[in-house]
């Protein structure tokens, strides 16, 4: 979501006619796009600034050099930012619409130069405030993009050689009718294959699984976050599923679709989490052997529910966790 939002910003940029600098200091316009997502993603933003140096030493407002600051941001980091620079938020600069109006000018907003994969935003934010997640707070409640909007998008990526369409969001499954979208997606004629990411347990239908089968274009692979094999943990989390639920939906899907290939997230050492509790998720790992897992340490993230929650499993024992998941993907 991140490199499709940077993207898209670069692409806007060109159409308003601005150059690629040779460096920073020789830059009139810096944009700096922040993931909040952990503490250490925002910790890089402020190493970043620091090393912005030169751009601040030539930096006058008459000259009209600029910096703005977009993307994930926290209230308590805009304080702090906003005297380095102005804040934009990500949908006042796109309203997640095509930047210009008129059809002929609907072409591929992306930089890839081999063309081989396209990022469609289908929608922003999200309405499911998992307890240790700050995207709610950061890119607000979900925001759909008009069907028709996406497919010409689409079309004009297939037009344009792209030989991957992944349509991205927060949760692409809550996107109304995604099935029916991403049906009419692969209906298009050309040569390109379809993904999405990313999907929650709790909205996947059963007529997605359908469309997923019967669609040749559609790859077939799925990343599915669990976050953790425990239910009490699943709680704790906010996510609305139990682990028996989501085992169900993936034996569904496998009957159905024999030969996915299942990815997943996981946070290790969330707080409270127990050996017996973090033993559930190696259970887990085992009986579905995932083809590949995201597994993260659990930080601490102010404004978040969690956050009142004490961060009491220690580094060293986060690590172990995730090396011992880790040697268990097939």
């Amino acid at each position: 979501m991140n490199k499709s939002d940077s993207e898209r910003i670069a692409s806007l940029l060109e159409r308003k006619k601005y150059l690629p600098a040779k460096n920073e200091a020789e830059a009139n316009l810096i944009v700096i796009n922040i993931c909040s997502i952990r503490q250490s993603a925002i910790d890089r933003v402020y190493n970043k600034i620091q090393n912005l140096s030169s751009f601040f030493r030539t930096y006058t407002k008459e000259d009209g050099k600029k910096i703005i600051f977009t993307g994930c941001i926290l209230k308590k980091d805009k304080e702090k930012l906003k005297k380095y620079g102005e804040i934009i938020k990500f949908k006042d600069l796109f309203k997640i619409k095509p930047i210009l109006k008129h059809q002929e000018d609907l072409t591929p907003l992306f930089l890839h130069l081999s063309k081989k994969e396209g990022f469609i935003p289908i929608m922003e934010g999200c309405n499911n405030f998992c307890s240790y997640c700050v995207v709610p707070y950061t890119r607000g409640k979900e925001y759909y993009r008009e069907k028709k909007e996406i497919i010409n998008e689409a079309r004009n990526l297939i037009k344009n050689g792209y030989q991957q369409i992944t349509l991205l969001g927060q949760n692409v499954n809550s996107y109304p009718d995604f099935p029916q979208l991403l049906e009419e997606i692969a209906n298009l004629s050309g040569n390109f294959k379809i993904t999405f990411l990313t999907s929650h347990p709790k909205d996947f239908s059963d007529k997605l699984i359908d469309i997923m089968t019967k669609k040749e274009k559609i790859i077939k692979y799925l990343n599915l976050p669990v976050q953790s094999g425990d239910d009490e943990i699943l709680k704790k989390m906010n996510r609305p599923y139990t682990i028996k639920q989501y085992k169900n939906l993936i034996k569904k899907i496998r009957k159905k679709i024999p030969d996915i290939k299942l990815s997943t997230d996981i946070i290790v050492g969330f707080p409270g989490e127990t050996k017996k509790q973090f033993n559930n998720t190696v259970k887990l790992f085992k009986e579905i052997k995932f083809n590949m897992a995201y597994i993260s340490k659990y930080s601490s993230r102010s404004g978040t529910a969690s956050f009142s929650l004490k961060d009491n499993i220690s580094l060293e024992e986060k690590k172990q966790r995730e090396k011992i998941l880790r040697n268990l993907l097939v």
